[in-house]
């Protein structure tokens, strides 16, 4: 039986006007900066029962919400590597030379039924993604580190995947897909938000 590969969630710390920019114009950004927070608890809480090591991976590791939430899932908190995204993504997945999986906190609907479907793909594939219904993807695993989705890329577009599969295909990997999810990152996509996440976002705490 393959030893099942870690699960590693990019995280920010929460500061107001930092985090879920393009959400300020609808929530504020104190409103912007609390959602961030219930996606990131719910995030955890759906990926709780992976059974491999999970690591998050935080831009400030001496924030304090950071280190009491790393706590109370009992995480080892990394710090990213200074850069774009494509080169903290990259850095954290050379980590990992037997290969890792990599999500964010915007996806609701993404959780460890999901990400075993793309774990189990790289028995037999370079790479595994699930995009999002906006152009990009909310995990990307890969069998072994390698730097051709994540050198130089552009990021925040409506063809971050489709550029994703040529730098893959150029490369000789190849790439197995899941089945789309939607993201969370404009106002017009607030309508979505699960009932739960929405009472959490009033209430300031996110339950099972």
């Amino acid at each position: 039986m393959p030893t099942t590969r870690p699960l590693l969630i990019f995280a920010k710390a929460p500061v107001p006007g930092k985090v879920k920019t393009r959400l300020i114009p609808a929530l504020g950004a104190e409103g912007a900066c609390a959602l961030y927070q219930r996606l990131l608890e719910h995030c955890l809480l759906q990926t709780a029962d992976w059974p491999g090591e999970r690591l998050l991976y935080v831009d400030q590791p001496s924030h304090v919400w950071l280190k009491v939430l790393a706590a109370e899932h009992g995480l080892p908190v990394r710090r990213q590597v200074e850069g774009d995204l494509g080169e903290r993504m990259m850095s954290a997945m050379a980590d990992f030379p037997g290969g890792a999986l990599l999500i964010g906190s915007d996806c609701p609907a993404l959780d460890t039924q999901a990400i075993a479907r793309a774990a189990a793909a790289l028995q037999t594939h370079d790479t595994a993604i699930i995009p999002s219904d906006d152009g990009g993807y909310v995990l990307i695993g890969q069998r072994q580190p390698h730097p051709a989705p994540f050198e130089q890329m552009q990021w925040s577009h409506a063809k971050v995947m489709a550029d994703t599969r040529q730098r893959l295909h150029r490369a000789g990997l190849s790439l197995w897909e899941g089945e789309p999810l939607w993201d969370l990152d404009e106002p017009a996509d607030l309508p979505r938000l699960p009932p739960a996440l929405a009472r959490a976002l009033r209430t300031g705490r996110v339950s099972r």
